[in-house]
């Protein structure tokens, strides 16, 4: 596959495997907001403060666990990350009250921080210099593949086990650590850097960083307005603004995240053309004339349609992400900084769900303006600020393919 060898496709399949999952993990919640409003006897909007501050503590499992990686190596702590997530995944079926829910979430949130910048560095420094674009692209995809695991399985067996049943099926994930104990050796580029008893102090590198910290870590807060903004909310528009039943729902759900997938390889393998910047307007500029047809039409069938063109761009835009984060930053902290500034970015975007649906509430239960005024404005700002950005593409990083330029 694609010249690689057995060991660089089985890293790529084990740092997708790990970024789906995690998504998936997240995403079981967004199918069941309404439900645990019921059974918790809150609302909504209450209930979205679970997303919240799920996505507030992101920040410091990257930084906890990005430093780990650093440390010990980026293999052993993604098998930690994994091991954890799947955990608390497992212990918010048996939350007895909305209190507990909520706290459980917020550990569940940092040991979900992790797995983006340790994962995607593993991936980033054993894959071949030449494939980087595609391996962005493929990797970012399983974030939405995770979304549509998590539609199917809300289509299927949501009618069968209930929410308390979909956050036990949220366990799964831990069973792909024998996979990556067996199959996954450590990053080279890791191994390269301890060798020759590199540095990894992070404070000293962002102080020398600051203004290219300060870039990425707007850069990703609009991102993540980007993507949970067309995202979390967008169920509970569909069943609650609609009435669309379970099925219908699973069913734009699953059309949507086959184009977000699509939308991630696409215009990741675009980037190695055109560059990174480019590929990024492109997608954000292209998701503007949608916005009118994904929020405001009517049917099931011009929403679906709206929809997957949406998540096509969305997730076109974050598919070049993976590359451009690791390019960007310095080599000895490729493993915490990219997931560190990526999580702060999320803790800045992690408002949206709450800013949203309180949005939809002041004008009379429409998800749609809400989300709409969200997408169309940071759509803009991040044609802007990838404009402003430093071009990457042909940049050396891996082990596979000799030295480095910076």
């Amino acid at each position: 596959m694609f010249g690689w060898t057995s060991t660089q496709r089985n890293v790529a399949t084990a740092s997708f495997l790990s970024w789906m999952l995690d998504a998936f993990d997240f995403f079981i919640l967004v199918f069941v907001l309404s439900d645990l409003a019921g059974y918790f006897n809150t609302s909504v909007t209450d209930i979205s403060v679970a997303i919240m501050l799920t996505l507030a503590v992101r920040p410091v499992g990257a930084l906890i666990f990005g430093r780990l990686a650093e440390k010990y190596g980026r293999r052993p702590i993604l098998m930690f990350n994994v091991a954890l997530f799947s955990v608390f995944e497992l212990l918010s079926a048996w939350s007895p009250t909305f209190t507990i829910f909520l706290a459980l979430r917020v550990v569940y949130g940092v040991a979900m921080g992790g797995i983006w910048g340790v994962a995607s560095s593993l991936a980033m420094e054993t894959i071949p210099d030449r494939s980087r674009g595609l391996m962005s692209g493929i990797f970012q995809a399983g974030y939405p593949c995770g979304y549509l695991l998590a539609s199917i399985i809300f289509g299927l067996f949501y009618e069968h086990v209930g929410w308390r049943g979909m956050f036990l099926i949220g366990a799964l994930p831990v069973l792909l650590l024998p996979f990556i104990y067996f199959k996954v050796p450590e990053s080279p580029v890791w191994l390269a850097s301890k060798a020759r008893k590199e540095s990894h102090a992070l404070l000293p590198i962002i102080k020398s960083h600051l203004r290219l910290c300060g870039y990425l870590v707007v850069l990703m807060a609009c991102f993540n307005f980007f993507s949970h903004g067309t995202q979390d909310l967008y169920p509970t528009f569909l069943k609650v603004q609609h009435q669309f039943d379970a099925h219908t729902v699973s069913i734009i759900a699953i059309c949507y995240n086959i184009a977000a997938m699509l939308g991630g390889v696409f215009f990741g393998v675009l980037s190695e053309k055109i560059g990174r910047k480019k590929a990024i307007m492109i997608a954000a500029f292209l998701a503007l004339p949608v916005l009118p047809l994904w929020a405001f039409a009517s049917g099931s069938v011009m929403i679906g349609v709206g929809a997957f063109l949406m998540q096509f761009m969305v997730q076109g835009a974050w598919g070049v992400i993976p590359s451009w984060l690791t390019e960007l930053v310095p080599a000895n902290a490729r493993a915490v900084l990219p997931g560190f500034v990526y999580q702060l970015g999320n803790l800045i975007a992690s408002v949206n769900a709450t800013l949203q649906s309180k949005i939809a509430a002041v004008n009379g239960g429409n998800y749609g303006i809400g989300m709409a005024i969200v997408a169309g404005t940071v759509a803009v700002l991040i044609l802007i600020l990838a404009a402003f950005g430093r071009e990457t593409r042909g940049m050396k990083i891996s082990g596979a393919e000799g030295g480095e330029r910076q």
